[in-house]
C-alpha cells in the first residue's frame, strides 16, 4: 500500500469510477470535539479492555511503525480517542462490543476478514458459507475475527441470524456441528456504515481493534459491492481501517471495468492507495477443482505434455451453457452482457491456463507470466468472429418459459446478448492455426461448464470403413467437465466384444463422485484461504487483466457502435443457429451437442 499519513488524507478524492465521489458527512465530522467529552471512568473503562497502558505508552510516544506487506504508515491514535460514538438525544452513548481477552502475547498475530457488502447475496450465499467450511476444517487462523460492514441497520445478533440461515454442515456432518456453527457465529460482528465514509470505517478500525487486542493485526477485505463504490470502499478502508502492524489485503470482485479504458481507470484509482500485491482480482472460476486440476492434469502426465500442441489438437473448445434465464437479475445483467459476464473472464482465463507454456515453478508469478503471454499472442475479436443471440419465451405444455425482455428488470427492447460465441486462435509456436472456440449462454438446453480438446485424426486409419461416415465422430476427445458432476474422460475407439470387426467410441471415464469419496470444495473457499495465505497464483494481475481486455474490447465496442441486433432463440434450445455456422466454417462440430456424457 503506497505510504502516506491519515492526518494528511485528503477529505475527498474524484475518482475514475465515480465522477462526483466525495468524503460523506458524517455527524461525528460535524463534531470531532464531543470525543472530548468522554468522561474518565469510560476512558478508563476503554483503556482496560482495549489496551493495557504499557502499550498505550507506546503507542503515543510513537509517530508510526514499521511497514509490513500491505500496512499503511499512518499515525498511531490513542485507543482512548477512537471509540465509535453513537448520539442519541443530544447525549453520548458508547456501545463496546463482546471482545476476547486481550492479555495474550505481542508476537501472536490475528486476522480480521470484513466483509464489505455483507448484507448482499453473494455474501449470504458465498462468502460466510465458505468461511463457516474453512473454519470446520481447522483452515483459518487461531485467532480470526470476521465483521460484516454494509449499510443496512443490523446488530450482532441480526447478522449471525442472517449467516445462520445460510451455513451448512457440508464438512462435518458429526454430532458437534452445532457447536462448530455457534463457535463460528461468536466470532462474527458487524458495522452498520457508508462505503464513502472516512469516519464510519475509523469506527470499524477501533471494533476490530477491540477484537485484536494485542497481537500482530492483519486485515482483509472482501468487496462484495458494485464496482463503481470500489474506489470509495478502498480508499476509506486504506485512510482509516488499515492494518499498523501487519499485512492488509482487498478482495475485488469482477467485473473489473467495461472495456480496456475503463479497468485501466480502475486500477490506476485502487493504485492511488494500494500496491498491486494487495489487490486481490477474484474469478471463481479458477477456483474450481477441475481448473485447478488443469496444469496437474498436463504437466504431471507425459501422455499429455506431448500432445498439447497444433500438431495433434485439431481445435479445444471452451463451453458454458444454463438452463435458466436471468431470472430478477436482469438488471445487473443488462449493463454486461454474457461477453463481459462470463467469456473475458472465466472462459478466456480458463484458456490461458489451458494454452500457456511450462511455467519455470508453481510460483504465482511465474505461473502468471505464462498466462500473461498467451494473452498477448492472440488478435483482438471482431464481429466477423463472434455470433451474439438473444432467448425468446417458449411454451413447453402448460409451461411458459418468459423471454429474456419479459424479465421487468431489463429495458424494453434491450440488444444485450444472452448468448455468445467466438473464434479465437493464438498467434505462437505451440498453437498457430488451431480455433479456440468459446461459447456461453443463458436459458439453454442444459447446464455445463467444460473444456473439450478434440484430437485431430489418425492418418491413414486402417479402420476407417469401421467407424462409418461420420470421421469426427470417431476422433479422440478429451473432456474436463469443470461442473455439474467433474469429471475428466478420453473418448477413444474400441472393438466391441463380439466375433465380428465391430468399432465402438467409448469413454475411459474418472468422475469425482465416484472416484473420490470426499466432497469438493467450493470454489470461495480455496480463494478466501489462498488470499488469507497470500497465495497469488489464482489471482487476476493487472497486466493479465490489460491483455484480456485487449482482445475484446474491439468487439465490444463494435457491437455497441452498430446496435448489432442478437439472433433469437428460444429458451430451452441450442442457441442461435449461427453458432453452429461459426463452428463449420473452421470445420468443426460443438462437442456438448454430440451423443456421450
Amino acid at each position: 500500500m503506497a505510504a502516506f499519513s491519515a492526518t494528511h488524507c485528503p477529505s475527498h478524492v474524484t475518482t475514475p469510477s465515480s465522477p462526483s465521489s466525495r468524503h460523506r458527512p458524517c455527524s461525528s465530522d460535524r463534531g470531532h470535539d464531543h470525543r472530548a467529552t468522554l468522561s474518565s471512568s469510560i476512558a478508563s473503562r476503554l483503556a482496560l479492555r482495549a489496551q493495557p497502558s504499557s502499550r498505550l505508552r507506546r503507542s503515543r510516544r510513537a509517530n508510526a511503525v514499521r511497514l509490513h506487506e500491505g500496512s499503511v504508515a499512518t499515525t498511531i491514535i490513542p485507543v482512548e480517542n477512537e471509540l465509535p460514538l453513537k448520539k442519541s438525544k443530544g447525549s453520548l452513548s458508547l456501545t463496546l462490543p463482546e471482545v476476547e481477552d486481550v492479555n495474550i502475547s505481542e508476537n501472536e498475530s490475528t486476522v480480521s476478514i470484513t466483509v464489505v457488502g455483507a448484507s448482499g447475496d453473494l455474501a449470504k450465499k458465498k462468502i460466510f458459507p465458505a468461511l463457516f467450511a474453512l473454519f470446520c476444517e481447522d483452515c483459518l487462523p487461531k485467532h480470526f475475527t470476521i465483521c460484516g460492514y454494509a449499510r443496512s441497520k443490523m446488530t450482532d445478533a441480526e447478522l449471525r441470524n442472517m449467516i445462520s440461515k445460510s451455513l451448512t454442515c457440508r464438512i462435518d456432518k458429526s454430532e458437534n456441528c452445532e457447536e462448530k456453527m455457534d463457535q463460528f457465529l461468536k466470532r462474527c460482528f458487524y458495522h452498520s456504515g457508508h462505503y464513502d465514509c472516512l469516519e464510519n470505517f475509523a469506527e470499524l478500525d477501533m471494533k476490530l481493534k477491540l477484537h485484536e487486542g494485542r497481537r500482530i493485526s492483519n486485515r482483509l477485505f472482501y468487496l462484495s459491492i458494485p464496482p463503481n463504490i470500489f474506489v470509495d470502499a478502498v480508499r476509506c478502508s486504506s485512510s482509516s481501517a488499515a492494518s499498523r502492524n501487519g499485512w492488509t489485503r482487498v478482495i475485488v470482485e469482477k467485473p473489473f471495468g467495461r472495456d480496456s479504458e475503463s479497468s485501466a481507470a480502475l486500477t490506476k484509482a485502487l493504485k492511488q492507495y494500494l500496491d498491486e500485491n494487495q489487490i486481490f482480482r477474484i474469478d471463481h472460476y479458477l477456483g474450481k477443482e477441475l481448473v485447478e486440476n488443469l496444469s496437474v492434469l498436463r504437466f504431471s502426465n507425459l501422455i499429455f505434455e506431448p500432445l498439447w500442441s497444433r500438431q495433434y489438437i485439431r481445435n479445444v473448445q471452451l463451453i458454458f451453457s444454463e438452463d435458466f434465464g436471468t431470472e430478477g437479475r436482469g438488471g445487473y445483467f443488462d449493463n454486461y452482457g454474457i461477453i463481459r459476464d462470463i467469456m473475458q473472464n472465466h472462459l478466456l482465463q480458463i484458456l490461458a491456463l489451458f494454452a500457456m507454456e511450462t511455467p519455470v515453478s508453481l510460483y504465482a508469478e511465474d505461473i502468471r507470466n505464462e498466462k500473461v503471454k498467451v494473452l498477448r499472442c492472440m488478435k483482438p475479436l471482431h464481429l466477423d468472429d463472434v455470433v451474439i443471440g438473444q432467448y425468446t419465451s417458449h411454451n413447453e405444455g402448460s409451461t411458459t418459459y418468459p423471454a429474456y425482455t419479459d424479465d421487468k428488470t431489463v429495458p424494453k427492447g434491450s440488444l444485450t446478448p444472452t448468448f455468445a460465441a467466438a473464434a479465437l486462435f493464438i498467434n505462437n509456436a505451440r498453437w498457430e492455426g488451431v480455433p479456440f472456440l468459446m461459447k456461453a449462454g443463458k436459458a439453454l438446453q442444459d447446464r455445463r461448464a467444460e473444456i473439450r480438446v478434440q484430437f485431430r485424426h489418425v492418418p491413414g486409419n486402417l479402420y476407417n470403413q469401421k467407424l462409418g461416415t461420420d470421421l469426427d465422430q470417431a476422433t479422440n476427445e478429451l473432456v474436463i467437465r469443470v461442473q455439474p458432476d467433474e469429471a475428466i474422460y478420453l473418448m477413444i475407439n474400441n472393438k466391441v466384444p463380439g466375433l465380428e470387426m465391430k468399432l465402438d467410441h467409448s469413454n475411459l471415464n474418472l468422475h469425482y463422485a465416484a472416484r473420490y469419496s470426499k466432497e469438493i470444495p467450493d470454489a470461495y473457499e480455496r480463494l478466501l484461504l489462498d488470499a488469507i495465505e497470500g497465495e497469488r497464483r489464482l489471482f487476476i494481475r493487472s497486466d493479465e487483466l490489460d491483455a484480456a481486455w485487449a482482445i475484446f474490447t474491439p468487439v465490444l465496442k463494435e457491437i455497441e457502435e452498430k446496435k448489432t441486433v442478437p439472433e433469437s432463440y428460444p429458451y430451452g434450445s441450442q442457441g442461435p443457429v449461427a453458432a453452429h455456422r461459426l463452428a463449420a466454417r473452421y470445420d468443426v462440430t460443438w462437442g456438448d451437442l454430440c451423443t456421450g456424457p
